[in-house]
C-alpha cells in the first residue's frame, strides 16, 4: 500500500476511500475532539490506522514527528466556511482559511501527490485569482496540479454533493493521472435507507422507499454555534420533504417503530448512509456532535475513486522507473 497523511481528517471519510484505493495512514490531524475520538473508536476496532496515529491537534504549528520520508500522498479537506456562501466568502481574509498552511505542510512533506477537497464556491470566478495562486504555489514546488469539480451522485452516493478536487502530483508522475469517470448508475435515497428505515419492523418503508426514487439534497453538518441537529436551509427541508418524504426538522434517536405513520425523520446512521459511510462506521459524541460529522463529512465513494486514479499513477510512474533503470 502507498503512505499517506491526512489533515483536518473529520471524521474519517476521506480516510474510508483512500484505504479502499490502496493508501496506508500514517497520520491523521484532526482538532474536533469528537471526530478525532471517531477516527480513534474505527482506527481500533478495522486497524486501518493506529491510535497513536491520530493526532488532535490544529493543523497551524503540526509538524509530523513519525519518519516521513518517501510519502506518498498528503491530502485533507480544509476548511469550507471562506469559500461557502454561509461562510461569506471570504477566502484568503478568512482567518479559516489554511490553504497556506496545507502548502506548507507540502513544501516540508514533498508527498509525490497531493489531494484537497473544498466546497464548489472555491471554483467559482470570485476566487480565481486566488486559485491560480496556490497552483503558482505548487508549480514553484515542482508540481503540476489542476481543479476539478465532482458530483457525489455520480460515484454511488446518493446525494447532490458538489466538491471541488486538487490534485497535484510530481511532474514525472502527472502525464499517469487521469480523472475518474461518472458511474452509470444513480443510487436513489430510498434504496440506499430502507434496510436502515425497515430495522425497526415499520410497515410503511417499503412504500416510501419506492417513493424516495431521488437523490438527497446536500447534507449540512453546521456550525457549533448554531441549534442542533437538523437537515439544513429552508429550501433543502422542503426538497426532503416534496421529493423524499422525510421530515427534515431534526434527527431522529430511532428507525421508525412498525404502526408510525406520517414522514420519518433522519437517524444519524441514515445521514452517514446518505453519505457513503459504510454502515458499520461508529461515531463519537452525542447525536448533534455525531450528526454534524456527517454533515461535514467527504464521501468516502468520492474519495475512493480518485484515489484509485492516483494509485494507479502512483503505479505507473514506479513502473516507468523500473523499466528505464
Amino acid at each position: 500500500m502507498y503512505s499517506s497523511i491526512e489533515v483536518c481528517a473529520g471524521a474519517g471519510g476521506q480516510a474510508i476511500g483512500l484505504h479502499r484505493a490502496g493508501f496506508r495512514h500514517v497520520a491523521l490531524v484532526e482538532i474536533d475532539s469528537h471526530a478525532a475520538e471517531t477516527l480513534r473508536l474505527n482506527g481500533a476496532r478495522t486497524r486501518w490506522w493506529r491510535t497513536k496515529d491520530v493526532h488532535e491537534t490544529s493543523l497551524v504549528g503540526w509538524v509530523p514527528r513519525d519518519s516521513t520520508s518517501n510519502l506518498d500522498l498528503l491530502a485533507g479537506g480544509v476548511p469550507c466556511p471562506p469559500f461557502s456562501i454561509a461562510g461569506k466568502q471570504l477566502g484568503q481574509d478568512d482567518e479559516r482559511d489554511l490553504f497556506p498552511t496545507m502548502l506548507d505542510l507540502v513544501a516540508l512533506l514533498r508527498p509525490r501527490a497531493v489531494m484537497i477537497e473544498n466546497v464548489r464556491g472555491l471554483l467559482s470566478s470570485k476566487f480565481d485569482d486566488y486559485r491560480a495562486e496556490i497552483l503558482h504555489r505548487l508549480n514553484e514546488l515542482g508540481y503540476e496540479a489542476e481543479w476539478r469539480l465532482l458530483e457525489a451522485h455520480d460515484y454511488g452516493v446518493p446525494q447532490l454533493r458538489p466538491r471541488s478536487i486538487l490534485i497535484a502530483t510530481w511532474t514525472e508522475i502527472w502525464p499517469h493521472f487521469e480523472w475518474p469517470t461518472p458511474n452509470a448508475r444513480t443510487v436513489s435515497v430510498g434504496k440506499a435507507l430502507y434496510p436502515l428505515m425497515a430495522a425497526n419492523g415499520w410497515k410503511g418503508a417499503r412504500e416510501w422507499a419506492a417513493r424516495a426514487s431521488d437523490v438527497a439534497p446536500t447534507l449540512v453538518g453546521g456550525s457549533k454555534k448554531h441549534g442542533g441537529a437538523d437537515l439544513g436551509p429552508t429550501r433543502a427541508k422542503r426538497a426532503w420533504a416534496e421529493r423524499l418524504g422525510v421530515n427534515g426538522l431534526g434527527v431522529a434517536d430511532a428507525p421508525p417503530l412498525p404502526d408510525f405513520t406520517g414522514m420519518p425523520k433522519l437517524t444519524v446512521e441514515m445521514a452517514a448512509a446518505v453519505q457513503g459511510f459504510p454502515v458499520d462506521w461508529t461515531f463519537a459524541g452525542g447525536k448533534t456532535a455525531r450528526y454534524r460529522q456527517v454533515g461535514n463529512a467527504f464521501p468516502p465513494p468520492v474519495a475512493e475513486a480518485v484515489g484509485r486514479r492516483l494509485a494507479a499513477a502512483l503505479r505507473a510512474a514506479d513502473s516507468e522507473i523500473e523499466r528505464s533503470a
